[in-house]
């Protein structure tokens, strides 16, 4: 810890409100001060149902300017610092631009066999596409050389790939913790190959990924069942409907946490679709479903996964959109999660804290 940040430290006021002249949640330190830095990616090409997530990065970095910096999990959490990288704006107009284009061919799909011209939207997007996961990689590639903890923020879900690529030169072998309300496992859905609903086919791609464990499921078709089975447990799904009638019959959450961390490798890449919670939390996202998480049951499953050994070598979090009349509520449960889990992946990696005796 250099003395520049321990200045720092001594100097802010933790108990004030939130500074919108420093960085995300109000902290002052830049990118090599941090312990964790988060990287934003404005990207929402390939969305089949509701958008906005385009704008999720600023608004979950909006919103942190309201979050109270007291994690009682970790007292004392923000002296590690975080930052978040600028939002590109050339990758958020490239995004759009695209999307009214991908827009045009989905309609065209949903009519019949598709022209010449949209196969070169198609090849267009799938292009692009490939260009942002590259991005992706080298922002993430640059932070994990430099021993950051890093979280992504999205944007679709199709934006983790880079992260996920980047990780596998630093690991011979992980695991993925998905919690979503969809499966994700179509393959190369509606003819887009790095689709939203095929990241975690393009995930499994990558053979340094052992394992799939994925928690809070209730929105998928035959193809993506088939997956699951015909993975010979590499993929193993625990369906909300599954652990909802298992709640209702008297198990605890304590007791289904307990058998999701069995399932987990001593290391996970903890992907977090906010559309795994329950859609009061997250209305305005791409394609909420009924049913879903209250973030607390998703807090205590990652401290649990935490306390037992397991270490969260990068997370994301994405499929945040606010509300088309400006609200920000998605943004506001988005941001406090975000605080919390970023605090215990960099606890599952042995960063610490500042004391009170040195503060």
């Amino acid at each position: 810890m250099t003395d520049n940040k321990i200045k720092k430290i001594k100097s802010f006021d933790a108990n004030g409100i939130g500074d919108v002249n420093n960085n995300i949640y109000g902290l002052p330190f830049d990118a090599e001060e941090a312990d964790i830095v988060f990287i934003p990616v404005p990207w929402e090409v390939t969305v089949s149902y509701g958008g906005g997530t385009v704008n999720g990065p600023e608004a979950i970095y909006e919103a942190s300017y309201q979050v109270d910096l007291y994690d009682p999990k970790i007292p004392n959490s923000w002296t590690m610092g975080m930052y978040m990288e600028p939002v590109s704006q050339d990758l958020k107009l490239r995004s759009k631009g695209l999307r009214h284009l991908a827009e045009k061919y989905i309609e065209k799909l949903s009519e019949g066999p598709i022209d010449e011209a949209m196969l070169v939207v198609q090849d267009q997007i799938n292009a692009a596409c490939a260009e942002m996961n590259n991005w992706v990689y080298e922002r993430c590639i640059n932070q994990l050389n430099k021993h950051k903890v890093v979280g992504l923020i999205g944007g679709d879900h199709s934006t983790p790939l880079g992260m996920v690529k980047a990780l596998a030169e630093k690991h011979e072998s992980f695991g993925v913790l998905q919690i979503d309300a969809h499966a994700d496992l179509r393959n190369a859905y509606e003819g887009f190959e790095f689709s939203h609903a095929s990241i975690m086919t393009n995930v499994l791609k990558i053979t340094n990924v052992k394992k799939l464990v994925q928690v809070g499921i209730r929105d998928y078709c035959q193809e993506e069942v088939d997956a699951v089975v015909e993975s010979k447990g590499r993929i193993k799904t625990f369906y909300d409907r599954d652990i909802k009638y298992r709640l209702y019959h008297g198990t605890t959450w304590s007791n289904v946490v307990e058998s999701i961390i069995r399932e987990l490798p001593e290391k996970i890449y903890l992907s977090f679709d906010i559309d795994g919670l329950d859609p009061k939390l997250c209305p305005n996202t791409g394609t909420p479903v009924a049913g879903g998480f209250e973030t607390e049951q998703i807090l205590y499953l990652i401290e649990k996964i935490v306390e037992k050994g397991i270490k969260i070598i990068a997370f994301d979090i994405n499929e945040v959109a606010p509300g088309a009349d400006g609200k920000d509520w998605d943004a506001n449960v988005a941001a406090r999660l975000l605080y919390r889990i970023a605090n215990l992946a960099a606890w599952s990696q042995g960063k610490r804290p500042l004391m009170p005796d040195v503060m």
